[in-house]
């Protein structure tokens, strides 16, 4: 299949699949770097622990990028059921956990409409969101309260599509400036055991589709020759510094290598 050929300089809207753990601004960053990009921004920020389609818009295009974030969304992941975290997913260890081996089918499915339509949605403390100046996740960091208000959002589809409790895998359409996190809390809080989102994709944006979307290996495969004069320059020292833990998801990294290390229990003892 021939490649498309892109002009990024004049305008392009670039569809990526965010890789897990890294940010909206990582990748932002590799991109611009990778093809010397001068203009470029995303259109719609992922969480660290989310991937799937994040835009990337370039050149004039970076002029529909308030358009593109308009539209609506559409996501899927997996609830776990049973287990609370104070940021709602992964970044943070479970603070707490209640009974649900209880919970039915229908239980489950009769919970879903409440969230279906216009509602009001209170944003994650951990989350972007700027409180007189400053980012809430810069406050939940440290360790103090403050109140978020509450906002009103649409979800126009909120579907389990397999459980297996305590997992639930999920499929939410809504509006721009929903949490699917804090959908995990409040859903977790009507069934009365209390949830947190374990995975997250989003998988749609308006007509863009994470079908189409490139990989960071595909951006890299467009990066641009090295002009003769680059080539004449020294090679840079390598850089052996060791990375610093990612602000934020130092439970997470941690937590996934403690996973990684332990033995794997269906394995035979010696």
């Amino acid at each position: 299949m021939k490649q498309k050929e892109f002009d990024f300089e004049t305008g392009e809207v670039l569809l990526l699949d965010k890789p897990l753990t890294w940010t909206s601004f990582d990748v932002v960053r590799k991109v611009k770097n990778m093809l010397r990009i001068k203009k470029i921004g995303h259109a719609g920020t992922l969480d660290p622990l989310a991937t799937g389609l994040l835009i990337l818009c370039t050149g004039k295009k970076t002029k529909e990028i308030d358009t593109i974030q308009a539209q609506e969304k559409e996501y899927t992941g997996t609830f776990r059921l049973g287990q609370t975290t104070p940021s709602f997913d992964l970044e943070t260890p479970v603070d707490a956990e209640l009974p649900y081996a209880h919970l039915t089918e229908a239980d489950l499915q009769a919970a879903t409409a409440p969230f279906i339509g216009l509602i009001e949605q209170t944003p994650p403390l951990f989350s972007a969101v700027k409180i007189n100046g400053e980012r809430a996740y810069e406050v939940a960091r440290r360790g103090d309260t403050v109140e978020i208000k509450s906002k009103q959002i649409n979800i126009t589809a909120f579907e389990l599509t397999s459980i297996d409790l305590p997992t639930v895998q999920f499929r939410v359409v809504c509006s721009k400036g929903t949490y699917i996190r804090s959908l995990a809390r409040d859903f977790g809080a009507a069934l009365g055991c209390g949830a947190h989102l374990t995975q997250l994709a989003r998988t749609r944006i308006g007509e863009y589709s994470l079908s189409d979307a490139l990989t960071i290996a595909d951006i890299e495969a467009l990066r641009p020759p090295r002009s003769e004069a680059d080539l004449a320059k020294p090679p840079r020292p390598a850089d052996n510094r060791r990375r610093p833990v990612r602000q934020g998801l130092a439970y997470y990294d941690a937590s996934t290598a403690a996973a990684a290390s332990a033995p794997d229990e269906k394995a035979p003892q010696e």
